[in-house]
């Protein structure tokens, strides 16, 4: 009977022996693909989320960049061969009559040519004391306008109604209008204004500065 039981004894620790090491080679064979060379354990993404209670992180698609070029919210210097590195930030400038500028001026020779900054609908061509030969251009959203003053003159053929696209000929630099004749210029404006805003009616001011810089409005 003696011998009978320690049989028995033999068995049960050898079956559990057995069904130890099947449960550690299972473990081994699960683990195993996450063990770092220092030995250390490297879970899944997934199982670390799940475990600090969070989303399971997801793969982002790689966007490309846009094809270079100009757009329809594309804004370049208006002036030719002016770079917006030699553009000067007058905005907030102090005016007569306790006015801000609420523009800039680009300084360039009497005659260089004007062209448009943005594409747009040439909304108003007008003649004012304060201005002289001024421009005005909707935006293709109807959102903004843009407001180019003191030219020399206007490009030939350049009407109201006609569509332009940015670098399109507008007219050249000059100091018609109230402007110093020692320092030709062009005055820009932009102005936020409602889709059904006439021409003269503005809206608020857009600093034309950072958005030149900037490439973009």
């Amino acid at each position: 009977m003696r011998g009978l039981a320690t049989l028995r004894v033999v068995e049960l620790v050898g079956g559990t022996a057995l069904v130890t090491s099947v449960f550690w080679l299972l473990m081994g064979a699960l683990v195993w693909p996450y063990a770092t060379a220092s030995g250390n354990i490297a879970l899944p993404d997934r199982v670390m989320a799940e475990r600090a209670g969070e989303a399971a992180p997801t793969q982002t698609a790689t966007v490309r960049p846009a094809s270079p070029g100009l757009t329809a919210r594309s804004l370049i210097v208006p002036v030719a061969g002016i770079g917006p590195e030699a553009l000067a930030d007058t905005f907030t400038q102090a005016r007569g009559e306790g006015r801000l500028h609420d523009a800039i001026d680009i300084t360039a020779r009497e005659g260089t040519p004007v062209v448009a900054a943005a594409a747009g609908r040439v909304e108003k061509l007008y003649r004012s004391d304060a201005g002289g030969n001024t421009i005005y251009v909707r935006s293709p959203d109807g959102r903004v306008m843009f407001y180019y003053a003191h030219l020399k003159d206007y490009a030939p053929g350049l009407a109201e109604g006609q569509v332009v696209a940015p670098g399109d000929a507008l007219g050249s630099v000059g100091w018609t209008g109230n402007a110093d004749q020692s320092a030709p210029h062009l005055h820009l404006a932009m102005q936020e204004i409602a889709p059904d805003a006439r021409w003269w009616e503005g809206g608020a001011p857009l600093n034309p500065y950072p958005l030149l810089v900037a490439g973009t409005y």
